[in-house]
C-alpha cells in the first residue's frame, strides 16, 4: 500500500488516523470490513437542498447573561458588568461588546430558553454536538453517539466533487478531546471531521494533509487506482454487493480530494482581499471564520469553527474584553460577507458552546477568600442558555423563548439540543427522524425530539401576530434573508 504524506498522524476514538483514511481512501483496501463502508453510506431518502452549515464553537461554556440575553433590570451580581444596546432589529438587545452585530440582527436570530440541565463539561458538550445525554460526564467522557456533523457527511457527502464534506478549522476539539463528540463513532473513522490544523492566521499557514508523498505523482496515482479498479470490476462481475458501491464512493471522494485543485485553493486562505481579512480580524478565531466560508463556498457541506476558551470562573472581565471584540467582528464579517456573495441563503451559521454561565457572579475566590483567584467570574450553568441561528433560510432578527427575571431558567418556550438539530436538519434537506443502526445491529434514532424550531423556519419572513411569547417581531415589511 502506498502512503500519502499527511504531517502528523493523530489518531482518533476507534484508533484509524487521518493518514488510515487516506489510505483506505484512495488506495480502496484496508482492514476495516466493506459492511462497515456500507452502513456509513446509506440515503435516508429525503429531498436534499443545496445548503451548508459553519458551525462556531465555543469550546468552554459562553454565558447568556453577557452577550445574547442581558438583564439590565436585575441586581448588580447577575445584570454583570456590561450593558445592553439597541440593533437594527427593535427589541433585539445585545451585549454593547457586539456594536458590529447590531447593524445584522436582522440576519441572524437567537434562542434564547434553550437548557439541557447540566453543568458538566463533557455532559454538556456531548448533548450539544450529538443532542444525546447516554451517561456522558466527566467521570465518563467517552462519546457515545456520532456528532451531527459526521452524521450530516454521512447523508450528503460534500456539495462539490473535490472537497471533503466535513471540516475542522483549525482542530475539531469538545473540551479537549480530538475529535471528541465531532467524531463519526459507530459510523466510522471515516466520518470524522478533516482537520486543517495550523493558525490560519499565520502568514505561512498551510494545510500539510493536501501534500503527495515525496516520488509519488498523480500519474502513478492514476495508475494505481486504475490497478484497483481492475480489481473491484472482476470482483463485481461475481458479486454486485451495496458495500462494495460504498467502498467505491469512498475512495471516489479521497481520489478528488487529493487530486483535485479544488480544495487546495479553498484552503489556501492568502487568495482573500487584505481589506477583508482585516474585517474578519486579524487573529486566529477571525482568520478560521474566514476559512471556513471558503470552504461552503467550494462545496463543504458542515465546517466547524473553534473559539476555545470561555471557561471563565473568575476574571470574566478581562475575558470577555478580550474574546468579544473578536467573535463581535468574525460573525458580523461574516454574515455581511455570505450576504454580498450571494451565499447567505445557502449557509446556515450557528453559534453556541457546550453550556452557558451562572446568572449569578460569584467573588472571584472559587472556594477560597473573596478574589483570591481574581477578579469575580461565572460558573457552570445548563439550565439556560443560548444559540445564534442565521442563514440558509432561517428566519432572522427573532428572538425565540425567553428566561425568567433572573436569567436562571426558561420562562417561555423551553428548547433542547435535539430542537436545534432538527432545524440543522430541515435546512439541509435530511429527515430529523432519520435512524442509524447501533453496533448490536438495533435502529436508534438520531434525535429523541425531532422537531425543528418553526418560528425560524415560516415562509413569511416574520412570525404573523401575535408573535409567540418571548419572540421579538421586526417591524416593517416581511423581509427574507
Amino acid at each position: 500500500m502506498f502512503r500519502l504524506s499527511s504531517g502528523s498522524s493523530r489518531r482518533y476514538c476507534d484508533g484509524m488516523s487521518r493518514r488510515s483514511f487516506l489510505q483506505l481512501g484512495v488506495a480502496g483496501m484496508a482492514s476495516v470490513s466493506l459492511a462497515q463502508l456500507a452502513a456509513a453510506r446509506a440515503a435516508s431518502g429525503t429531498s436534499r437542498k443545496d445548503t451548508s452549515v459553519i458551525l462556531i464553537w465555543l469550546d468552554g461554556g459562553p454565558s447568556h447573561m453577557d452577550l445574547y440575553d442581558m438583564k439590565p433590570e436585575a441586581p448588580e451580581e447577575y445584570r454583570g458588568i456590561w450593558k445592553p444596546i439597541r440593533t437594527k432589529v427593535p427589541g433585539f438587545d445585545i451585549t454593547e461588546l457586539f456594536p458590529l452585530q447590531a447593524q445584522v440582527t436582522d440576519k441572524f436570530s437567537i434562542v434564547r430558553s434553550l437548557h439541557h440541565d447540566t453543568g458538566d463539561h463533557f455532559a454538556g458538550g456531548h448533548r450539544m454536538l450529538t443532542s444525546k445525554d447516554m451517561g456522558v460526564s466527566g467521570g465518563n467522557p467517552e462519546g457515545r453517539f456520532p456528532g451531527i456533523g459526521a452524521i450530516v457527511a454521512r447523508e450528503l457527502g460534500p456539495r462539490h466533487p473535490g472537497v471533503p464534506a466535513y471540516v475542522s478549522v483549525p482542530v475539531a476539539s469538545s473540551i479537549g478531546l480530538t475529535p471528541g463528540y465531532f467524531g463519526g463513532h459507530m459510523l466510522g473513522a471515516q466520518y470524522n471531521p478533516f482537520q486543517t490544523g495550523g493558525d490560519p492566521n499565520n502568514p505561512r499557514f498551510a494545510v500539510q494533509n493536501l501534500n503527495l508523498a515525496s516520488g509519488l505523482t498523480l500519474e502513478k496515482l492514476e495508475d494505481r487506482r486504475s490497478l484497483v479498479r481492475h480489481f473491484d470490476s472482476a470482483r463485481r462481475f461475481l458479486d454486485e454487493r451495496v458495500d462494495v458501491q460504498a467502498m467505491d464512493r469512498f475512495s471516489q471522494e479521497a481520489f478528488d480530494f487529493v487530486s483535485g485543485p479544488r480544495a487546495r485553493l479553498a484552503f489556501d486562505i492568502h487568495r482573500e482581499d487584505p481589506k477583508l481579512r482585516d474585517r474578519y480580524g486579524r487573529n486566529s478565531w477571525g482568520q478560521s471564520t474566514l476559512l471556513a466560508r471558503r470552504l461552503v463556498e467550494a462545496g463543504a457541506t458542515f465546517v466547524t469553527v473553534q473559539f476555545s476558551g470561555w471557561d471563565h470562573h473568575w476574571n470574566l472581565k478581562s475575558g470577555m474584553e478580550n474574546h468579544l471584540p473578536k467573535v463581535d467582528a468574525a460573525v458580523a464579517t461574516l454574515f455581511a460577507d455570505l450576504d454580498d456573495r450571494g451565499l447567505l441563503e445557502k449557509t446556515l451559521v450557528v453559534l453556541c458552546g457546550e453550556f452557558s454561565r451562572t446568572p449569578k457572579m460569584n467573588d472571584g475566590g472559587n472556594g477560597g477568600p473573596p478574589g483570591s483567584m481574581g477578579t469575580p467570574g461565572r460558573d457552570h450553568w445548563g439550565h439556560a442558555m443560548f444559540c445564534l441561528l442565521g442563514g440558509g433560510g432561517v428566519k432572522g432578527g427573532q428572538i425565540v423563548g425567553s428566561t425568567d427575571r433572573l436569567g436562571t431558567r426558561p420562562a417561555s418556550r423551553p428548547l433542547v439540543p435535539a430542537n436545534i438539530h432538527a432545524t440543522i436538519y430541515h435546512v439541509l434537506g435530511i429527515d430529523p427522524k432519520l435512524q442509524l443502526l447501533d453496533p448490536s445491529g438495533r435502529p436508534v434514532n438520531v434525535l429523541d425530539d425531532p422537531t425543528p424550531i418553526s418560528e425560524l423556519l415560516s415562509r413569511s419572513g416574520i412570525c404573523p401576530p401575535p408573535c409567540p411569547e418571548g419572540t421579538a417581531a421586526p417591524s416593517g415589511p416581511p423581509t427574507l434573508h
